[in-house]
């Protein structure tokens, strides 16, 4: 059986209350399907993993495939067409005070277009063209936010890094007006970010840097809940002396690893609870193979 992103499948019955039967295969069991990685309950997700030693990939940027581009859901649609996994993306805002898909302050990297995103209304944001990684226009247009969460649901969780110039405030209202609190994870880079954002939203899931375990102290004094929090711990050199102390107090944490030579397996080994990778396929693929455990805990907290 497998220990890791599919171990985390088959946990979802474990881990949530009423558990979606399509959830739990890859493809929900048909030939052709996609993947799905939708757990209704995050908190009760993560602790799984935590107790279960498996480890979650999430799909930097949404990951990475010939002729298509980041931050589409066309790229999402294909990370799920091979891998479960949760979909890491960036959001601006227009002018007008659209929330869209874009990681950087202009579209002239992705798109056909020119300019700043915040120059621009969401009718000349839209009328915009995607490129490929190769430079290729693709017949296609970046997403709004709204839009990249409607797609989602009962699909994967959105990991929302919220960009320079976009207030937490707005995006935990359109979350909340699509219902979709409970399905996406904020990013945040601090102890102070993580806080601000608990105050506007003590509902969600927050991804947040944490460089020592005192900073969950300082978390706790500030009233945010640990249970909500997983920490990140960089794209560097693993500190597995403080993923250890964190996960002994109940908190899960996430690394990156984005190089062409990533050693994906080694970080699952580790016992991290989520990769962040450039390369989904490559990861699953390789935590897959790592692991030849034939009856773990993943299974037994299945049944």
């Amino acid at each position: 059986m497998k220990r890791a992103l599919i171990a985390a499948l088959l946990m979802l019955a474990a881990c949530d209350s009423e558990p979606n039967d399509a959830i739990l295969d890859i493809g929900g069991g048909r030939p052709g399907d996609p993947a799905t990685l939708a757990p209704s309950n995050l908190t009760s997700f993560f602790d799984c993993l935590r107790e279960n030693n498996a480890t979650l990939i999430s799909a930097h940027r949404g990951g990475r495939h010939d002729g298509l581009t980041e931050n589409s859901i066309e790229n999402f649609e294909a990370t799920l067409a091979h891998t479960p996994a949760f979909m890491e993306t960036d959001i601006a805002r227009t002018r007008d005070g659209v929330l869209v898909l874009m990681h950087d302050d202009t579209v002239d990297r992705t798109t056909n277009g020119s300019g700043d995103v915040s120059s621009m209304t969401t009718a000349q944001f839209q009328a915009l063209r995607l490129r490929d990684y190769q430079g290729n226009v693709l017949d296609t247009s970046p997403p709004t936010l709204r839009q990249a969460l409607d797609w989602a649901d009962g699909k994967t969780v959105l990991e929302l890094d919220v960009k320079r110039g976009v207030s937490y405030e707005d995006v935990a209202a359109e979350v909340r007006d699509a219902g979709a609190m409970g399905r996406v994870i904020f990013i945040t880079y601090s102890v102070d970010g993580a806080s601000r954002l608990a105050r506007v939203a003590p509902e969600a899931m927050i991804y947040t840097t944490i460089t020592r375990a005192g900073d969950l102290d300082t978390l706790q004094r500030r009233g945010v809940d640990l249970t909500h929090i997983v920490a990140w711990l960089g794209d560097e050199s693993l500190d597995e002396g403080l993923l250890h102390a964190l996960n002994a107090r109940g908190v899960e944490a996430r690394w990156g690893i984005f190089g062409n030579d990533a050693d994906f397996a080694s970080a699952a080994e580790a016992g991290v609870q989520g990769v962040a990778v450039n390369d989904p396929d490559a990861a699953f693929a390789a935590i897959d193979a790592a692991d030849d455990d034939e009856d773990n805990d993943a299974v037994r907290c299945a049944r």
